[in-house]
């Protein structure tokens, strides 16, 4: 049974960073790429970032670009580094497993099957 569970997120002043981490199961980790979006009420599910299956090639989205890292470890997990964070990063932070292994990163959210809970981050003074 394949599980992603995200911690991390909570209330953060603008400028402010933050990590948020998921944790995998159920899957052998080594072997996916694994994603970071978002989605605010209303909107649809934004790509945030990705990180291939050997960790060798991250790809991001344009409005992340520069102030959000990704990154994995040996432990099954997936981190999200998130500074300089603005009022328009405010959003429930999903963690993706790629369905197919070996593959490269990606943005297209069909390409992933499954997903974490989400967490909530929320930028405001």
């Amino acid at each position: 049974q394949v599980q992603l569970v995200e911690s991390g997120g909570g209330l953060v002043q603008p400028g402010g960073s933050l990590t948020l981490s998921c944790a995998a199961s159920g899957i052998t980790f080594s072997l996916y790429t694994m994603g970071w979006f978002r989605q605010t009420p209303g909107k649809e599910r934004e790509f945030v970032a990705s990180i291939s299956w050997n960790g060798g090639t991250t790809t991001y989205g344009d409005s992340v670009k520069g102030r959000f890292t990704i990154s994995r470890d040996n432990a099954k997990t997936v981190y999200l580094k998130i500074n300089s964070l603005k009022p328009e990063d405010t959003a429930v932070y999903y963690c993706a497993k790629h369905k197919y292994r070996y593959s490269s990163t990606g943005s297209r959210i069909e390409n992933y099957d499954y997903w974490g809970q989400g967490t909530q981050v929320t930028v405001s003074s």
